[in-house]
């Protein structure tokens, strides 16, 4: 295993080169896209990015089992510890040149993300779990390999009588709606990808919930950096602490939130 220093630099420098071919073909006229056998789209980005990140960690954590969106003969591996990684999270958001995407890389341990990076290329935001377990944002310019300034991430205190929720723009739908009905919201904002945990962390939303399909490579690295800032992931059922290394790893609906947020109970 890495030192925690080194694996930090690691995961940015591998997020800041998957995200330089990311644009690359976010900027040309062919983007590549094709229909997974789940009739979800890829692009070549994220191919490139996968071939990026995964040889990268492959070389310098060889010792660590690899799980990646990209590759199904990973995703029967069965470890305690494993790293796990979406190189492009919202590849939707990402054919309609909308940018609300992210690179995602995340190390789990017994179940827990204890360490993740997510970038979003076009938003020019970066966000991961420092050396120490702590939450950064980085401000820039994102050198590959000099880190720029950082920011702590800190919750924000919410009002119990004026929440911010922050939702999905493509998977919205009426049981989603229904339940953040539930609440006293003041404000609703719409965000892509993982960059929803990451608007929690970083005091710009207060709760987010999601009652629909997904997959442990698309949250497990906001996870860490929500966590890594005081937040938390719950499973939507049970309130319990969402967990890793699940069979097939699909993930239960959840709600990731402000620990000061009051939630609601199922129905």
């Amino acid at each position: 295993m890495l030192p925690a220093a080194d694996r930090v630099a690691l995961f940015r420098r591998l997020a800041l080169e998957a995200g330089a071919q990311i644009m690359q073909v976010y900027d040309s006229a062919d983007m590549g896209v094709e229909s997974k056998a789940d009739d979800s789209p890829v692009t070549r980005a994220d191919q490139l990015a996968d071939d990026v990140i995964s040889a990268g960690l492959r070389a310098q954590m060889p010792d660590i089992a690899l799980v990646t969106e990209e590759q199904a003969a990973t995703h029967g591996a069965t470890a305690a510890t494993f790293l796990i990684v979406d190189p492009l999270d919202g590849t939707k958001e990402f054919i309609q040149r909308r940018g609300d995407f992210t690179v995602n890389i995340a190390l789990v341990e017994d179940g827990v993300p204890v360490a993740g990076i997510v970038y979003a290329p076009a938003k020019g935001r970066m966000f991961y779990t420092a050396a120490d377990g702590t939450s950064v944002e980085e401000i820039g310019p994102f050198d590959p390999d000099t880190p720029g300034e950082t920011r702590p991430l800190a919750l924000s205190a919410p009002n119990a009588d004026a929440l911010i929720v922050v939702a999905s723009k493509s998977h919205r739908d009426a049981a989603t709606d229904a339940y953040i009905a539930r609440y006293r919201v003041a404000d609703m904002r719409s965000a892509g990808s993982s960059l929803k945990f990451c608007l929690v962390a970083a005091g710009e939303a207060d709760l987010y919930p999601r009652l629909g399909r997904t997959m442990e490579w698309d949250t497990a690295a906001g996870d860490a950096v929500l966590r890594g800032a005081g937040g938390q992931v719950l499973r939507f059922d049970d309130h319990t602490p969402l967990r890793y290394g699940k069979p097939g790893f699909e993930n239960p609906f959840f709600i990731a939130r402000n620990p000061a947020v009051t939630l609601v109970a199922p129905e």
